[in-house]
């Protein structure tokens, strides 16, 4: 398993790419600060937030991580190829 600086990084790298929501959609981030802020929305989501979000992967839906910013944003992140590798 892959720590957060790590995934930050890779969610660094990918700043600007097309990500898509599992109910249609698509969106890119843009890097502010220490968040993400998701293009479809006026939100900035915490770096912690992936951090605890890291404790469920592999996801196979956003139930496990409802309780934090923008489940639907973190789990299309981080379940997305480019973002988990051969991680999880």
């Amino acid at each position: 398993m892959i720590g957060l600086e790590e995934l930050w990084a890779r969610i660094e790298a990918y700043e600007g790419s097309v990500f898509r929501l599992i109910r249609a959609g698509e969106f890119t981030y843009s890097i502010v600060g220490s968040g993400l802020k998701p293009s479809r929305t006026n939100r900035i989501l915490p770096k912690s937030q992936f951090e605890k979000a890291l404790e469920f992967v592999p996801l196979e839906n956003t139930a496990p991580i409802q309780k934090l910013q923008g489940p639907s944003y973190i789990f299309a992140i981080l379940m997305d190829p480019r973002i988990r590798g051969n991680d999880w």
